[in-house]
């Protein structure tokens, strides 16, 4: 170790060379990290949803939830089950035990599920997905005095619209570079809410069937069997392979019309429009959202895979501004709601304003009892061990989120600490009269196992957090992630970079007429030192006289704070309680009472 800091004491190029190597790899893999609000970690639950039409809670339990629960039970990696009975709606929440593939548990689930044979007839297909933290990024509440059908219709005009975004050509250099840097908004996953899906009914009356000697069944098979796509298997040509594929979905009430039914004798064909009434609707579910009084239909925009929450933010406002306006009729307002990029970006904006709080701080500090130059050089520390941080996440699978931001903001009062260690003691050896290139070898060493220790016991206190199990430990060893590879660069930081520029330090002068700042620092540094020897010292000096006494003070104070916590002075909850954003009001009519009276 040694030979090491002193060899880069003689060869400062090389401690630059490594020092602008690590910025700009910061630097660069800082655009290419990918940006969300939370890490995109998988729950360890599946939820089983089933749709009940118009059925009670009581029914929804009976019919659908126990079947459930017992099909379930046995499945191997099942920790919990929790269901829930809802309005026309059964879900269960299945909890997989630490260690299960959540994947295959799923497909186990499914295959269970699927094999339930006694649902309610009404009941529809159970749907099975993997819960998971939101990746939701904003949502846009498009709102219109118009009847439910145009604003759909209007709704999905938007969620178009922002599936077919391309962001402008950049123009100037700044924008090149920017776009080169941080990439393309890519949006790829829109849905629409708070409005009732589309729904075509088809209804027959029995007396029309009973003249048609047909049954409701016969009816429901015609139609199943007629809109349907059906693959065709492949003919392989000179040109290549050709797929085929029959298609007869139907989408509308006119394509259901033309659907036969059944052939009578003589050849003529029965139509689905000759015994049933079709009717291009909504599915009979309530729903009814208003935003400032007018009805609304809200778009919700998500992040998949490896896309920047941030650019995402940004495609969605510059629709808003600039293309939506010229795509919706008159009378359209279209706003942002539930902007969850905004937690990211004042989370960023934190941490920049106080790395730059911080390295000023620590300039100034350093500056009034060391030289400015020096100080220069010890602060320079926090960028160069962040840049650091930021280099391996990729590698160690972090994402920037609100979790590695707070981590970044929680290392940003300690990354100086070894570096301020080194700096101290080598300007101590420089005011003793030797030279700086020597004093910074030699400085940097004698302190070495001092500094080494500190920064491992420091990143040992944060390494307990890898080993949470569960969902937790999927989330919180973000932190340990990014502390540790920060006091990791920042010690090789103070080991060599910090030396090499030390020995480029000018030698110390007592000349009395040096600058007004030198001035400054030297009696600064004269009050520390007059503050150390007559108050400091003194104290210490009795304390160690009467260390027994101080021992016995400590540990009355430990045990005071300790029946504070146990006698619930101080009271302990697992979260603070944190007023929000939004205020939300609930209200519960009983069973029975219409929708529209809600």
């Amino acid at each position: 170790m040694e030979k090491a800091i002193h060899w880069f004491t003689k060869n400062h190029v090389a401690a630059n060379f490594v020092m602008l190597l690590v910025l700009l790899a910061g630097f660069t893999t800082w655009f290419k990290l990918k940006k969300e609000v939370f890490p995109n970690v998988s729950l360890d639950a599946v939820m089983i949803q089933v749709p009940f039409p118009n059925a009670t809670p009581e029914e929804v339990e009976d019919g659908i939830l126990l079947p459930i629960e017992d099909a379930v039970a046995d499945v191997d990696g099942v920790k919990r089950v929790t269901a829930t009975a809802m309005e026309s709606m059964g879900a269960v929440t299945v909890e997989v035990e630490t260690g299960y593939d959540v994947r295959e548990v799923m497909s186990d689930l499914k295959t269970k599920v699927d094999a339930i044979t006694n649902f309610p007839e009404k009941a529809e297909k159970p749907t099975l997905d993997e819960a998971r933290l939101d990746m939701q990024v904003m949502s846009i509440a498009v709102s219109a005095d118009v009847d439910e059908r145009t604003l759909r219709e209007i709704g999905e005009i938007v969620r178009d619209g922002l599936l077919d975004y391309q962001a402008p050509k950049p123009v100037t250099a700044k924008e090149k570079v920017d776009r080169m840097l941080r990439g393309e908004p890519n949006i790829t996953k829109v849905t629409l809410s708070a409005v009732r899906p589309y729904e075509i009914s088809i209804e027959v009356s029995e007396d029309v069937l009973r003249s048609h000697k047909l049954t409701l069944q016969q009816v429901a098979n015609a139609v199943r069997g007629t809109s349907l796509d059906l693959p065709s298997g492949s003919i392989r040509t000179g040109a290549g392979e050709v797929v085929i594929r029959a298609k007869g979905k139907r989408y509308t009430s006119k394509e259901f019309e033309d659907i036969v039914v059944s052939t009578n004798q003589d050849g003529s064909q029965l139509l689905l429009r000759d015994i049933a009434t079709i009717v291009d609707g909504f599915e009979d579910v309530d729903i009814s959202s208003r935003f400032d009084g007018r009805r609304t239909v809200l778009i919700n925009v998500f992040r998949t895979g490896e896309q920047n929450t941030l650019l995402i933010a940004d495609a969605i406002k510059d629709y808003i501004e600039n293309i939506a306006p010229t795509q919706l009729p008159e009378g359209v307002k279209i706003e942002v709601w539930n902007d969850a990029s905004e937690l990211l970006q004042g989370r960023l904006s934190l941490l920049i304003r106080n790395g730059s709080t911080g390295l000023f701080f620590v300039f100034l500090v350093l500056a009034l009892f060391l030289r400015p130059s020096l100080a220069f050089l010890v602060a320079l520390g926090i960028p160069v061990s962040f840049a650091g941080g930021i280099w391996l996440m990729p590698d160690l699978g972090v994402s920037i989120n609100m979790i590695s931001l707070f981590a970044f903001i929680l290392v940003l009062g300690i990354v100086v600490d070894d570096a301020i260690i080194v700096g101290e003691n080598v300007y101590k050896r420089i005011q003793h009269g030797e030279h700086p290139r020597e004093a910074s070898w030699k400085g940097t060493h004698e302190v070495g196992m001092v500094v080494i220790f500190g920064v491992l016991t420091t990143m040992a206190a944060f390494t307990p957090m890898l080993g949470i199990s569960g969902v937790s430990g999927k989330i919180w060893p973000n932190i340990p992630l990014i502390v540790i590879p920060v006091l990791l660069f920042s010690l090789v930081q103070s080991k060599f970079i910090l030396p090499a520029h030390l020995a480029l330090l000018k030698p110390h002068s007592t000349d009395p007429n040096v600058n007004i700042i030198f001035r400054i620092q030297r009696k600064v540094a004269k009050g520390l030192e007059s503050f150390v020897h007559h108050i400091y010292k003194p104290t210490l000096m009795r304390c160690l006289r009467h260390r027994y006494t101080v021992w016995s003070g400590f540990i009355a104070l430990l045990l005071l704070v300790a029946g504070l916590v146990i006698g619930k002075w101080v009271p302990f909850e697992f979260m603070p309680k944190v007023e929000g954003d939004v205020v939300t009001a609930k209200l519960e009519m009983p069973t029975g009472v219409p929708f529209a009276t809600t």
